[in-house]
């Protein structure tokens, strides 16, 4: 199994925004959903035009089965809306354009993420590098663990630090000063 990290650097994070944009509105929605909201790619995938157009989203967890309600954070809420006008009622929201309202499967999110990675000279991306970016920048502007912990549903601060790369960056700036 690879390993896959969060996108820490905001420069990177934006050239990807702009990438995606240019190439398919839908791969851009799929990705700041993924970047701003937490959810799973499973969960992401099974939305409807109809679970966008109120200030949270509110679905059965796919993996842990878990009832979950999440905001739609303001700063994408715009982009989201004008989106969801172009969709049908009952319209998947990252659709397939195979078959009549399918929604893409998770390896096509993989090959869209990646292709978009490649471009912007980043590696170990894949389809939960989008949460563990939202762990990542939300500890990062609030410092609050138990929060996150909470959001993901983790069993302990620890797990989580160590999900959203966290533990990492403390080991990499460790072995940056170590010398023998």
């Amino acid at each position: 199994m690879n390993f896959v990290q969060p996108i820490r650097d905001l420069a990177k994070l934006q050239e990807m925004k702009l990438y995606l944009k240019s190439k398919s509105t839908r791969n851009y929605i799929l990705f700041i959903l993924g970047i701003s909201t937490g959810l799973r790619i499973s969960d992401i995938l099974k939305l409807k035009k109809e679970d966008l157009l109120n200030t949270h989203v509110t679905l059965r967890e796919t993996k842990t089965r878990k009832q979950k309600r999440i905001r739609i954070p303001p700063s994408i809420r715009t982009e989201i809306l004008e989106y969801a006008k172009e969709l049908t009622d009952g319209d998947y929201v990252i659709q397939s354009r195979q078959g009549i309202n399918r929604a893409i499967d998770r390896s096509t999110a993989y090959r869209i993420l990646r292709e978009a990675a490649k471009q912007v000279n980043l590696n170990e991306i894949g389809t939960h590098t989008l949460r563990k970016t939202f762990g990542y920048h939300f500890y990062q502007q609030t410092k609050d663990v138990a929060m996150l912990q909470e959001m993901f549903n983790h069993s302990s601060p620890q797990i989580t630090l160590r999900y959203i790369g966290i533990n990492q960056d403390s080991m990499d700036k460790a072995m940056m000063k170590f010398k023998i």
